[in-house]
Parts: C-alpha cells; structure tokens; sequence
C-alpha cells in the first residue's frame, strides 16, 4: 500500500461521501454515491466507494469511516434515526470482511472535531471541543491532537445534557429525542430556533431564512437570534467549566450565525468559573461540510 493514503468516507441518510488525502492533508480524488436504504446494498457501495477512490488515487493504507448515532464496542450501530435498516446489524464486521482489511468508525460529531483540530480553525490546540449545531446538536473532544471516546464512547456528547441556568424567556421544555425533557438539543437545534420565532411572530421559518431576517434588521427575528445566543453561551459555559478547552469550533447549519462568535463569548463570561472563559477561543469549522470526511480519514 502506498504510505501515508488514507480514505474517509461519511455516512448520511442520503449519501455516502469520501475523499482520499495524502499524508499531508491534500485531497487526492473524492467519490458520492446515493444512500441505499437497505444494509446490504449499503455494505456494496461502501465497498465501492473504496474501489472507486483507489483506482484513482492508488491503495490506501488505511480507512475511516464517520456516521451519525451511538455504536457499541465493536462499532456497530446501536441507535442511528436517520439509518434505521444499519441499527443493531454487525456494519462493521461485514464490511471489514468485503474489503479485507481492517477499518476505523467514529461518530460524526468527533469525525468533525478531530478534523478541525489537526488540519482545520483548531490546528495547534491542545484541548479542542467540536460542536455541531444543526438538526441535532452534537459534540466531540480532541486532546493533544487525539480524539476522547471516553469508557461508553460518549465523550463529548453534550447536547444530552440539560440547559443550565434556564431563563423565564427560554419557555417551556419539551421532550427530546433521546426521551428525556429539556435537554440542550432541544434548545440548540435549528427546529429550536425556528419554535422561538413562532413563539414571538406566529409563523414558522427555517432557521436559514430566520437568519436571512435578522440581517436584515428584523426585530422579531433579531430577537430570535439574540434569545439562541443566550442559550448557546450558557450551555458552552459549562462545558468550559468541566473541560477549559484552548478552543471551541462550530459547524452545522447553525454555525453560519455571524453574530455568534463574537456575542456568545460576551455572555458566557457571566456564567463560567472564575473567569476561566477569558482564554477560550469561539471559532467557525474551516473545512465545513468535508469535515466529516475529513476527520473519519484522520481517525
């Protein structure tokens, strides 16, 4: 195999994505094939997509592969909503068996962190924490240029927590995904958002048209924004309480929020410890949405 190659493929609802890149970080050749929704085919064209990439570029030595949910020991897929015919399947062992060789897993959220802190906005950073807001709001944690699964492989997951020093104006809680009430997921995600706006205007807009509002000067929609600031910095304040990390990166949907990086570092200062958030650095994702092929080939 050719030193250095490595492949990440990232794994969605929709598509399967990869990319190849050289030893430095450079992009070799990339690959999109659609998602089948079954779990053999799903198998053959990541199998597939390997082949694609290597007669391009040449053998990998190794391969990486990012997708959405919580995996168990092995790396099969315990809980993916948006893969439902891969839950509970051994993904992982059959594909190792179709390609003969052996394969790394991470989840998406630490497939972006750990891309953003060895080659992205983090580089250099000796404790990064990578949060993406979107849909769903999830995270992952990069020391020292290695990525913490933590003993459940959980580290990082912080949008299951809930939202501290909750404000009269965040509403009411409701119920999340995972089952619990008022975790910060509900508060965080671009559904989120878009319930406020309703709250104030009585009528629901993405979160992309929201913002499109606020730029251009639209009170209620401004008010929004203003209201997800709060909420997202009191929630990263208490990440920096128990991690002080050098730098927190955003990416997903929501991180396109201009105002973000330099109102929420503001206002998380009111709620941190001991001013501890003075040193910690609020940054946008580099490589954006290749980060998660990015980071499964890092892995």
């Amino acid at each position: 195999m050719t030193d250095g190659l490595r492949i990440g493929i990232d794994i969605g609802g929709t598509k399967i994505a990869a990319v190849i890149l050289d030893e430095a970080g450079r992009e070799q050749a990339r690959y999109r094939i659609s998602m089948p929704h079954d779990y053999g085919a799903t198998v053959a064209n990541v199998a597939n997509v390997v082949y694609q990439l290597e007669s391009q570029a040449g053998p990998a030595a190794s391969i990486g592969i990012s997708m959405p949910g919580v995996m168990n020991d092995s790396c099969d897929p315990l809980l993916v909503s948006n893969l439902p015919w891969l839950e509970g399947k051994p993904f992982s062992r059959d594909l190792e068996q179709a390609l003969d060789r052996q394969i790394q897993f991470g989840n998406d959220a630490n497939c972006f962190a750990l891309s953003e802190a060895v080659d992205g906005a983090a580089a250099g950073a000796a404790v990064v924490f990578g949060v993406i807001l979107g849909t769903g709001v999830g995270g992952g944690i990069v020391v020292d240029g290695k990525l913490m699964t933590g003993a459940n492989g959980t580290a990082g997951e912080w949008g299951h927590n809930p939202l501290p020093w909750c404000e009269a104006s965040d509403g009411a809680k409701i119920v999340c995904g995972c089952g619990q009430i008022g975790c910060i997921e509900t508060w965080l995600n671009g559904a989120a958002l878009s319930r406020d706006y309703h709250s104030m205007a009585r009528k629901y807009l993405t979160g992309k048209e929201i913002v499109q509002l606020a730029n251009k000067g639209n009170a209620l929609a401004c008010k929004a924004i203003s209201r997800y600031e709060s909420r997202l910095a009191r929630a990263l304040s208490a990440a920096i309480n128990f991690l002080d990390p050098d730098v927190i990166v955003l990416g997903g949907g929501l991180s396109t929020i201009s105002s973000l990086y330099e109102c929420v570092p503001q206002i998380w200062s009111r709620h941190a410890s001991s001013g501890a958030a003075k040193a910690t650095r609020l940054i946008a994702a580099a490589h954006g949405a290749d980060s998660g092929v990015r980071g499964a080939a890092w892995l």
